[in-house]
């Protein structure tokens, strides 16, 4: 008997666990260029922000997962150090038609380093990589600590990691500026850095033809993946892109 009733048991135990969490996203992570080898830190460290936080993730890198069906599933899209041109032309009509009904994305570090001949989503992430200097410690600024996940970052923060410079103009004009770099703490003219100016974005969210975008230029390190900080920069991003809440 019992073990007729076991499959429904377990039926019944995923449909409650299911209604349990928050919501659902997708955490995608396909290169056709430079490979992080940070990507499977911070895919554990994503899943770390899930236990805690009570969302559920899905990890893929098989680009065929951009489907109406498929895409339905999930709150939000997270492009995890992504580069190059990872999606095809069915796959980025079924990723517009998925924002533009209303959901989120997520773009982490080298997001920003990919699909260039993607006028859409040039404008979805809201700037392209151009280069960066060698890794190096500098200070972030703080621009707007009413977002959620930045409430508890200082005003000012020492930090580490790999400073990408974008690409003037940027792709999109409505970009609400989160955090920026500090030039002068740093030396942004070596390796093939040039700097950006008087304003240095490192993050910054959006919305976005009917969706909402949000972005982080850290990340390159793997283990910002394990640090408070970072993770609650990321997940403020991740929920505000997922839930549309958190804005004050």
């Amino acid at each position: 008997m019992f073990k007729k009733l076991l499959p429904l048991l377990l039926v019944i135990v995923s449909a409650a666990y299911a209604q349990a969490q928050q919501f659902k996203v997708l955490l995608f992570t396909k290169t056709a260029g430079f490979h992080h080898v940070s990507i499977h830190e911070g895919v554990a460290g994503i899943r770390n922000l899930a236990s805690r936080h009570n969302f559920s993730v899905d990890w893929q890198e098989n680009a065929d997962v951009f489907n109406d069906k498929s895409l339905a599933n999930y709150a939000a899209v997270i492009f995890l150090n992504t580069t190059g041109d990872i999606l095809n032309d069915a796959q980025q009509a079924a990723f517009e038609k998925y924002i533009k009904s209303g959901k989120g994305y997520v773009g982490i570090h080298s997001a920003a380093d990919t699909e260039y001949d993607w006028a859409w989503y040039g404008k979805l992430v809201g700037m392209y990589f151009k280069t960066h200097p060698a890794q190096q410690t500098a200070f972030l600024d703080v621009k707007d600590s009413n977002f959620p996940g930045l409430e508890r970052f200082p005003k000012r923060l020492l930090w580490t990691d790999e400073w990408y410079e974008y690409k003037k103009p940027y792709n999109a004009d409505d970009l609400k500026i989160l955090i920026t770099l500090d030039e002068k703490s740093y030396d942004p003219k070596t390796n093939q850095g040039t700097g950006m100016g008087a304003e240095h974005p490192m993050s910054w969210y959006h919305n976005y033809d009917g969706g909402r975008a949000f972005y982080t230029g850290l990340g390159h390190i793997g283990l910002v993946y394990s640090d408070q900080s970072f993770l609650d920069h990321l997940y403020g991003g991740i929920y505000w892109a997922a839930t549309g809440k958190g804005l004050k």
